[in-house]
């Protein structure tokens, strides 16, 4: 019994003593460096409804308005690829329009822009009365990778000289970091003014104007030095 206690004492020194040389007896310093830019969005995704209407007594048909549209889109130098159809406003056109003549058919297309200035000269090559309405989907920014690493060593870097110059304001230096924590990612996408052309307006109105915000990308790094 003597003996089982004795190796038992024996096992807790030993387990303690353990511990006490893995306790961090560093001097330390604990900081966060920030870095920010803006970037204009070279993606945006575009949603168009044309819809077919009546001029007079004649029915301007969707397939005359889809060739403005594809015109257009091509005279713009956009890729035919990047103009897709998203949705047609009845899956059972054919059948609908012989039921009932005065059936005003509607179909909604996707575009992928870089430049809104062009969606804007795409909407002036098409019959107004023919828009129903557009709307801007999503964007985004094709080198916002790029971006995010970038800003993340530009925030660590910050968080090195602020950690430098409080050291040093105190008599001492900074040794090597000891750990560096990602403050995560923090990308405010901007919000723009959603608008629609109804046809009844669209004499009037003209293109739409885009209120054109940037992206704004704001990125924290923690991070804990040693004090020599």
């Amino acid at each position: 019994m003597k003996k089982l206690i004795a190796l038992a004492l024996v096992a807790f020194l030993g387990l303690s003593s353990a511990m006490a040389q893995q306790v961090d007896l560093r001097r330390k310093i604990n900081v966060s460096g920030t870095a920010e830019t803006e970037v204009t969005p070279d993606i945006i995704y575009i949603g168009i409804s044309l819809k077919e209407y009546l001029n007079g007594k004649k029915k301007v048909d969707i397939t005359e308005l889809e060739k403005q549209l594809f015109a257009a889109v091509q005279k713009a130098g956009i890729a035919k690829e990047n103009l897709t159809i998203s949705n047609l406003s009845s899956w059972n056109y054919a059948t609908e329009k012989k039921k009932n003549p005065d059936f005003l058919a509607s179909k909604q297309y996707r575009l992928k822009v870089s430049d809104l200035n062009k969606f804007n000269a795409i909407l002036e090559s098409i019959d107004s009365k023919g828009i129903a309405n557009t709307n801007i989907e999503s964007y985004d920014y094709s080198k916002i990778e790029t971006i995010k690493k970038e800003l993340k060593i530009k925030a660590l870097l910050a968080a090195k000289e602020k950690a430098a110059y409080m050291v040093e304001a105190l008599g001492d230096k900074l040794g090597g970091v000891i750990e560096i924590q990602d403050g995560g990612d923090n990308v405010i996408q901007p919000v723009y003014r959603n608008y629609a052309m109804k046809a009844e307006m669209a004499d009037a109105a003209g293109a739409p104007e885009i209120d054109f915000k940037k992206i704004k990308l704001n990125f924290t790094v923690n991070a804990i030095f040693e004090i020599k």
